[in-house]
Order: C-alpha cells, then sequence, then structure tokens
C-alpha cells in the first residue's frame, strides 16, 4: 500500500482504551496522555473526527477524565474483543466518516491497539501509529508490536510529525491556533 501525506479532511483520530484504572500500570503514561491530548486539541481545530473505545469499563474503568473532557463530542464504543473491529459497528461507524486514514493512539500496543489496526489494515485503511501516544505495560511489548505493526504496512509517526501533517501551512489563523499546543 502507497500511503499519501497524513491529511487532516482524511483523517480519523482512534483512541484505544485509555482508560483511568489501566493507566498506572502502562509505562510512561503521562507521555502517552500529553501526545494523546495534542492531537485531540489539533484535531478538534481542522475538524478531525473521533472515536474513542473503551475496553471492558467495568474492570478498567472510564477514558481519562482529561481526554473525556477534551473530546467531549467523540463517539464512543465500549469493547470486550481485542480488536475495536470485532465490535458490531465499530468499521461501519468508521467507513461512515469516508476517511482512509486512522490515526491511532492507545494501550496497550500488543494487545487491543496491535489487533484492531491490524484488522484495520485488513479492511484497507491507512493506519498511523503515533509512537508516543501508545504504551504497554512492558516497553519491549510495545516495541514488537510496533515493528509487526510496521510489518503490517501501518505507518509509524509521532504527534508532533502528524499535527504539522494536519496543518500544512505556517503564518496562517490555523497555524496561530496550533501553535500553543505544540509549544
Amino acid at each position: 500500500m502507497v500511503f499519501s501525506n497524513v491529511d487532516a479532511k482524511n483523517s480519523v483520530l482512534l483512541v484505544i482504551d485509555l482508560q483511568e484504572l489501566l493507566a498506572p500500570a502502562i509505562k510512561d503514561f503521562p507521555n502517552i496522555l500529553k501526545s494523546t491530548l495534542q492531537l485531540a486539541q489539533a484535531g478538534i481545530i481542522h475538524g478531525v473526527p473521533c472515536l474513542v473505545t473503551e475496553q471492558y469499563v467495568k474492570g478498567l474503568g472510564e477514558t481519562n477524565q482529561q481526554i473525556k473532557n477534551t473530546l467531549s463530542n467523540a463517539t464512543y464504543f465500549h469493547k470486550t474483543y481485542f480488536s475495536a473491529c470485532a465490535e458490531p459497528g465499530f468499521v461501519d461507524t468508521l467507513k461512515s466518516h469516508g476517511k482512509k486514514q486512522v490515526v491511532v493512539v492507545g494501550t496497550e500496543a500488543h494487545v487491543c491497539v496491535l489487533q484492531t489496526c491490524l484488522d484495520l489494515i485488513e479492511n484497507d485503511f491507512e493506519v498511523i501509529i503515533v509512537y508516543d501516544g501508545v504504551g504497554s505495560r512492558n516497553p519491549q511489548h510495545k516495541n514488537l508490536a510496533i515493528e509487526q505493526l510496521r510489518q503490517a504496512g501501518a505507518v509509524i509517526s509521532c504527534a508532533e510529525i502528524v499535527i504539522f501533517q494536519w496543518t500544512k501551512k505556517a503564518a496562517t489563523p490555523t497555524f496561530k491556533k496550533i501553535l500553543p499546543i505544540i509549544k
């Protein structure tokens, strides 16, 4: 698959299982949260739709409150499958946006992020993994998942790269809104 430049007009932001009770176990969670919030804020400015998944809320709690506050207009999916794509209605909802690029953040990289992204690739989406926005309890597991996703055809990026790709041009009113997010 040949990837085009990441484009806000062709992107959906997917936040996978960044939940309150899982957060303390995730290596480097504060930085994952920071990257996710930066993308969320930039996504709002650019009109990028957002989907948020929550794995087994009864056991892992709800999405981190800062994310919920920032992404109040996101579509939320409760799930028990590790791959969000296995949940009824998820892929149809994603396809209803008419966008081919899915920018992904979340946990755990080697479980729900990996399985969801492999299924997204199988469904002909361009998957952009935000390296600084995904995590696992064990950093080695994260790195193995990232390598497997790279081999499967995902693009590995970071929050700031995606934000600049979405923004495209300096010296505009949009860029002036984006600048405080990345500083």
